[in-house]
C-alpha cells in the first residue's frame, strides 16, 4: 500500500544517513527522519514523497534506542548548528566511519579498502574558533511559542543560527556550545543593544536595515578575541556606539572590526573593512607556526584537531629531507608551513589571491624560506612550467574544496605518476569519485577519518596513496 504525504506512521530507525538523518523502512521504501538515532522507535509524519524514498518529520520518540542521549543544548532539535547532539559521541564516530566506508565502496568501487576508526575530537564542545551568526528582521518561532498564543515583543530581531536547510529562518540563541560561552553572550548583548537603541536588523526582502552578521573569532593559544560587525550601511557613529558598549561589557575583546557589505549578496565579507578597536587580527598557532588571522582570512575552525589532521598527513607523506612537495589547494599555507621542516621544498598552489597573499606573509612572519606559493586555478596553474621551475614533485598533498578536484587535475596527477600522494577531503563522496579514477595508477593504502566537527554529520578524511609498481 502506498504511503501518502501527511500520513503518520510508526517507524523503527535502523541506521544513520548522510546529513545526520536516521533511516527506517516502510513498505520497502527508505524513510529519512531528522533528529532520530539508530535503534529509535518513532512516530513520524511523512512530509515528502519520492519514487525511491520518503522523508518524515519526527513527532514522538516511542522508544529510545541505545544510541540516543539527552542533548546538552536546548536548541538542538531546531538549530542547524548541530544535528547529532542527541546521539552518543562514540556512536557518532562509528557512524562517520561507516559513512566514509560506504562512499568508498558505493561511489569509489574500493571494495577491499578498510577505513580506519574515526579519530575522535577530545573537546566535543566549545571546539570552534569562529562562529558566523546571522541577523534578521523576523526570528523563527518555536512550536511552543506558536502554540502558546501569546504576544512576542522581540520577534522583529533575530540573532543566531539558521534552522536546518532554511536560510529564511533564524533561530534566536540563548545558549550555544560550539564556541566559548562568551560568544553567544556577546551575540545576545548586541541584539539587546540594537533593540534598545532602535538599530534595525537587515531585511533581506527589501534590502533595508543595518546589522547583517556578527562573526566572532577566538584563539586557542592566546587570549585574543575578535568581533566582526557586518553591516549593510556605513554608519560610523552607529558602529562605534555598539563597539564602545561591547568593549565596556566584555573587556576581554581585543579587536572589533566593521565589514560593510552594501551589496545584495548573503556573504559576511564586506566590500570594505574598517578597524574600530584594536589591531584587526588575532594570533593563533598550529604546531610551532604562528598565524595572524584577519576577519575574512581562512583558518582551520578546530585548531587542536587541525594539528592532529596535519600530523596524519605528514605521517602519510613519509617525507624525506630532500623531497619536493606540492601542496595543492594550499589556502593560506598552514599545511605548507607545517610540513616545511620535513622536506627540501614545499610549493603551494592556490586560486584565491587574498589567500596567497596571506600565505606569503605567513611564511615571512615565521621565517620559513623553503616554501613557495603560486596563484592560479589548479587545472591551469599546475602545469609543466611550474614543475620545471620548482622541480618534479616527490610527494603531492591535495586538499580540494567540497566539490573535489577538477577532472583535468585528476588526469594531470595520473600522468605525473608522483610516487607519494596524500588526499585530504572535507567531502568523502567527491573524494571517493576522485579515488575511483586515481586507483588506475595508485594503490589507496589507508584512509583515516578525522572528526573535526562533533555533533554534526561533517567528516574529514585523509588518504594514503602510493604509485603502483
Amino acid at each position: 500500500m502506498s504511503i501518502k504525504k501527511g500520513e503518520i506512521i510508526d517507524l523503527k530507525i535502523d541506521s544513520a544517513a548522510f546529513k545526520g538523518k536516521g533511516i527506517g523502512r516502510k513498505n520497502g521504501k527508505a524513510v529519512f527522519v531528522p533528529n532520530t538515532a539508530p535503534g529509535d522507535h518513532v512516530k513520524t509524519r511523512i512530509i515528502k514523497r519520492n519514487k525511491s524514498y520518503l522523508e518524515g518529520r519526527l513527532l514522538k520518540v516511542l522508544e529510545a534506542g541505545n544510541n540516543r542521549i539527552t542533548p546538552k543544548c536546548q536548541h538542538a532539535k531546531a538549530c542547524g548548528g548541530c544535528s547529532w547532539q542527541h546521539v552518543d559521541y562514540e556512536a557518532q564516530l562509528a557512524f562517520k566511519q561507516q559513512q566514509v566506508q560506504d562512499h568508498m565502496q558505493r561511489i569509489g568501487g574500493l571494495d577491499d579498502l578498510t577505513v580506519k576508526p574515526t579519530l575522535r575530537c577530545e573537546n566535543i564542545f566549545h571546539y570552534r574558533n569562529k562562529m558566523e551568526y546571522s541577523i534578521g528582521h523576523r526570528r523563527w518561532l518555536s512550536r511552543e511559542e506558536i502554540n502558546a498564543d501569546e504576544f512576542i515583543s522581540d520577534r522583529g530581531f533575530a540573532a543566531g543560527l539558521h534552522a536546518p536547510g532554511r536560510f529564511d529562518k533564524i533561530l534566536n540563541l540563548s545558549e550555544c556550545h560550539l564556541q566559548d560561552p562568551i560568544s553567544y553572550q556577546i551575540l545576545d548583548f548586541i541584539r539587546q543593544y540594537c533593540i534598545s537603541h532602535d538599530i534595525k536588523p537587515f531585511n533581506r526582502n527589501d534590502f533595508e536595515g543595518y546589522l547583517r552578521n556578527v562573526v566572532i573569532r577566538t584563539s586557542h593559544h592566546t587570549d585574543d578575541l575578535m568581533v566582526n560587525l557586518v553591516t549593510y550601511k556605513n554608519e560610523p557613529d552607529t558602529v562605534e556606539g555598539i563597539a564602545k558598549a561591547l568593549k565596556d561589557e566584555f573587556p576581554a575583546i581585543t579587536t572589533i572590526v566593521n565589514n560593510v557589505n552594501d551589496r545584495n549578496n548573503p556573504t559576511a565579507v564586506g566590500r570594505f573593512e574598517k578597524v574600530i578597536i584594536g589591531s584587526a587580527s588575532i594570533s593563533d598557532s598550529i604546531g610551532p607556526y604562528q598565524f595572524e588571522i584577519s576577519a575574512n582570512a581562512f583558518f582551520q575552525t578546530n585548531t587542536l584537531q587541525a594539528e592532529r589532521l596535519y600530523e596524519i598527513a605528514r605521517q602519510y607523506a613519509d617525507l624525506q629531507n630532500d623531497d619536493i612537495v606540492y601542496d595543492l589547494y594550499c589556502g593560506v599555507g598552514t599545511l605548507s608551513l607545517f610540513l616545511s621542516g620535513h622536506a627540501e621544498k614545499i610549493v603551494g598552489i592556490e586560486l584565491e589571491d587574498v589567500a596567497v597573499q596571506n600565505a606569503v606573509q605567513n611564511a615571512k612572519d615565521n621565517e620559513v624560506e623553503n616554501v613557495h606559493f603560486v596563484k592560479g586555478d589548479m587545472k591551469d596553474a599546475f602545469n609543466d612550467n611550474v614543475t620545471d621551475s620548482y622541480g618534479a614533485p616527490d610527494c603531492l598533498i591535495t586538499d580540494p574544496p567540497r566539490n573535489g578536484m577538477h577532472p583535468d587535475v585528476v588526469e594531470r596527477l595520473k600522468k605525473l605518476e608522483v610516487p607519494k600522494m596524500v588526499y585530504i577531503s572535507c567531502n568523502t563522496s567527491t573524494m571517493a569519485r576522485d579515488m575511483k579514477k586515481l586507483a588506475d595508477v595508485y594503490d589507496i593504502q589507508e584512509i583515516q577519518p578525522v572528526d573535526m566537527f562533533p555533533h554534526t554529520y561533517h567528516i574529514e578524511a585523509v588518504a594514503k596513496l602510493r604509485l603502483k609498481s
